[in-house]
């Protein structure tokens, strides 16, 4: 049996999209007095000299620098409670769908998902205000050793590997203990590309735009409107003008009335109006006439 389809997914990048800050330099390093440039270039030196996996090496250098703290995830889930976002970003997720959706949307039971995919921390998005808006939230993970203290890598997601999680919310396999190369029929998935809008903020989401233009979904780049060096404008730009990975870029400002605002409410309107025409146009193909007398 076909799968409803009646679902929008949102899905956000979130350093540098949905939040000015690094999660790390917003709540983590402060809170345990890490100098943010020795740490990245203790990283980076991984990276350079020894040919890491950028995600790997800044999970290894964060358990070495916390090796004395003993912290736990759940403490990193406490710090994810100060998190700081760009301007509008909690009001928009409470308003986004009674901004957008109308009655007669609602009649055909169309509505919104929200979905986080992260190359930060998931403990710390756990922790964050935004955690009672999402399906789901997806991000690097530690394992705990026997006494309840991060340890070591359990997962990393690279700007390569988000590409999963599309598929996985494509298909509905939102947990990790279903195979996403399971085939399954478009028909039975129940979020179409068609009806998934991706915001991410550059380079590192460079693959999801490119499932996004792909597959017929819809892609934001957004840029940091207070940036004095315009290095965020201007990645946003050479890849709408130059690369041709997005059609929109737009400040990332979440607030109602903003550029980046009326652009997604323009989309979701969009593609809720098409589920419509195409609910309609099932039933009116699946619909016989009966004999006239």
């Amino acid at each position: 049996m076909p799968a409803p389809q009646n679902t929008i997914a949102l899905v956000y990048d979130y350093d540098q999209t949905l939040s000015p800050s690094y999660m790390q330099d917003d709540v983590l390093f402060p809170q345990f007095g890490i100098d943010p440039k020795s740490f990245w270039e203790k990283c980076n030196a991984l990276c350079t000299e020894d040919n890491w996996d950028g995600e790997l090496a800044y999970m290894h250098t964060l358990l070495h620098y916390l090796d004395m703290d003993q912290v736990s995830n759940a403490r990193l889930t406490e710090l994810g409670a100060n998190l700081k976002f760009f301007p509008g970003v909690e009001a928009y997720f409470e308003e986004i769908e009674n901004a957008v959706l109308r009655d007669h949307h609602r009649a055909a039971d169309i509505h919104l998902e929200h979905y986080i995919v992260s190359s930060g921390l998931k403990a710390l998005l756990d922790g964050s205000k935004l955690t009672k808006y999402t399906k789901a939230i997806y991000g690097c993970e530690f394992g705990e050793n026997a006494h309840g203290q991060i340890a070591y890598p359990k997962r990393t997601i690279s700007h390569t590997t988000k590409t999963q999680y599309l598929f996985r919310i494509n298909k509905g396999m939102l947990s990790y203990d279903q195979d996403v190369n399971d085939h399954m029929p478009s028909s039975l998935r129940p979020i179409p590309f068609e009806n998934m809008i991706y915001v991410g903020d550059g380079p590192t989401d460079v693959p999801c735009f490119t499932v996004m233009k792909k597959t017929g979904g819809r892609a934001i780049a957004v840029y940091n409107p207070d940036d004095p060096s315009r290095a965020s404008f201007k990645k946003c730009y050479q890849l709408c003008a130059h690369a041709d990975r997005v059609k929109h870029i737009a400040p990332a400002d979440y607030r109602c009335g903003s550029h980046l605002r009326l652009i997604i409410e323009q989309m979701i309107g969009e593609v809720a109006d098409r589920m419509l025409r195409l609910q309609k146009d099932e039933k009116d193909q699946g619909t016989v006439s009966a004999p006239k007398f």
